[in-house]
């Protein structure tokens, strides 16, 4: 087996585990910030020994199967719930995640694709699902490889400037870096690569910044080839790259505050204003109540795409916008039997531009529905608003557990038929979509369903979108966190897990809070 570079830090190689499967109260913890405080890891390796009798390993990357479920030990949260499904998904995305990363001479990258593409860069590179792979990523316990990866994008190019494909797609690279600081709480990286994200940002104003200082872009450069608002070559005002650019102007200008670069972090809060104002006015469509695209007749384009939701993945909306979140309920909406629709159902283009070419005109495509249930979360713990609630990020959840499968094993390719779920892309090109890195899952569970809203500073803010009565229990425990291990537990009863009844919150070990129900929970980080 090929060595595994800086790979296992809590765990040996050969894990062999006899102790009791849920740890009681009365086991000590070692408060030297163990990996897993109250989940026995031997209980879950069942999992990657399925994932890895499923099919022959064809192509090996930097940990290889016959290392997955050590790798996943030593550096993933463990995950324990009642949903069998969602438990499975969890530990297969972390499962397929490793096998995307890969060494090269620029250092550690990750792929989306494990086949070779025609439309990659160096070591088959595509910056499209650079921010996804950032943030499922940031719950990883050795941040290295991703230190390098961000490294690769923004100074493997010529005369160590950003790489040269960087570009072929839009990115919220500067925001998902910066997100992923506010879970390790290490800024180190974000001051060495400021000037690199100035010079990012600059080269975007210069090739698709328009003079009312909106951006546009092509449909297939925001990796959403075939969708009914556009089309390859035209040259939209979006809510993608829009939203992209004003995250990553919010992103640039926290950044120069933390490098202590007050004239810098003053001019990019004012692009994020000024942007931010843009979006919120001119791709807001108040008779449909949604952020749209904007033509290049000038108009706003007549149908309802998921990527209007971008501005609360991005928290840009107003709180009066919020309407635009009844249209994931409504079956002439965005919902269907196998999860999000990319553009609604009512309109007469739906699904109407054939099937194999990378069509987002309706069918579920992961990487939207990543994006989506982001922006749920966010509207979630908002302001508070009618129109969704916590059983709607549960039920969605739920059905994209579901859809992820083939041939009754799990799985994750490109894009699927809304209905029957079936994947869709062209035969040709069926087995390159296997392990497809274009998505979020475990980062869902994490930040999303269980609630760790990562923030700057001591203070710790668990906010669930478990609805109280869906589940009776489940833990997360080993998440690292600002240097620190967290583990959550939520158990009705305090039967599961014998640490008491209600939801409690350790830090390292120690117990610092707990609410007999599923709610909002701030705590102080220990120094």
């Amino acid at each position: 087996m090929k060595p595994v570079r800086g790979l296992f830090r809590c765990c040996p190689l050969l894990v062999v585990l006899t102790a009791p499967t849920i740890a009681t109260s009365q086991t000590p913890i070692d408060n030297a910030q163990p990996c897993h405080c109250v989940l026995n890891p031997a209980d879950y390796a069942h999992y990657a020994e399925r994932f890895n009798a499923m099919e022959p390993e064809t192509v090996v990357t930097l940990v290889p199967n016959a290392a997955a479920w050590n790798w996943i030990v030593d550096q993933a949260p463990l995950f324990d719930c009642p949903s069998a499904r969602v438990e499975e998904i969890y530990y297969f995305r972390w499962w397929t995640f490793r096998k995307h990363f890969r060494e090269t001479p620029a250092g550690v990258v990750m792929t989306e694709f494990l086949q070779p593409v025609s439309h990659a860069g160096p070591y088959n590179t595509i910056s499209c699902a650079f921010g996804h792979h950032l943030a499922e990523g940031r719950w990883l316990r050795d941040q290295r490889w991703l230190d390098e990866y961000a490294r690769f994008w923004f100074r493997s190019g010529k005369a160590g400037g950003r790489a040269e494909h960087f570009h072929q797609f839009s990115s919220w690279a500067e925001s998902a870096l910066y997100q992923r600081y506010l879970v390790t709480g290490d800024a180190s990286l974000l001051i060495e690569l400021l000037n690199d994200f100035v010079a990012d940002y600059r080269a975007w104003e210069h090739d698709r910044q328009r003079p009312d200082g909106l951006f546009w872009q092509h449909d297939v450069a925001d990796g959403m080839e075939e969708s009914i608002s556009g089309g390859r070559e035209a040259k939209n005002v979006r809510p993608t790259i829009n939203c992209y650019m004003a995250a990553n102007a919010r992103a640039i200008s926290a950044i120069a505050e933390l490098a202590h670069r007050a004239e810098l972090a003053a001019e990019f809060r004012e692009k994020f204003q000024r942007l931010r104002t843009s979006i919120c006015r001119e791709l807001w469509d108040a008779d449909a109540k949604f952020f749209k695209t904007r033509l290049e007749s000038g108009k706003l384009a007549d149908v309802r795409e998921a990527i209007g939701f971008l501005p609360w993945t991005f928290n840009l909306a107003e709180p009066e916008q919020a309407e635009a979140w009844r249209q994931i309920k409504d079956p002439r909406g965005f919902w269907a039997p196998f999860g999000l629709t990319t553009a609604e159902r009512r309109h007469p283009a739906f699904r109407t531009h054939g099937t194999g070419r990378c069509e987002w005109d309706g069918a579920v495509w992961p990487f939207a529905t990543s994006q989506t249930l982001d922006g749920l979360a966010n509207v979630l713990r908002g302001p508070a608003q009618p129109y969704v609630t916590r059983r709607d990020y549960f039920e969605q959840l739920l059905t994209y557990a579901r859809a992820q499968e083939l041939d009754g094993k799990p799985y994750i390719g490109e894009y699927q038929d809304e209905t029957t779920g079936k994947w869709l892309i062209a035969p040709a090109k069926a087995e390159r979509s296997r392990y497809y890195n274009h998505s979020t899952f475990c980062d869902l569970v994490i930040s999303g369903l269980v609630g760790i809203v990562p923030a700057p500073g001591e203070q710790l803010v668990i906010a669930p979108l478990l609805p109280n009565d869906a589940w009776d229990w489940f833990c997360v425990d080993g998440v690292p966190y600002h240097g620190q291990t967290l583990t959550l537990v939520w158990d009705r009863d305090g039967r599961r897990y014998r640490r008491g009844a209600g939801f409690s919150v350790w830090v390292n070990g120690a117990e610092l809070a707990r609410t007999p129900a599923l709610a909002r929970v701030t705590v102080k980080l220990p120094k």
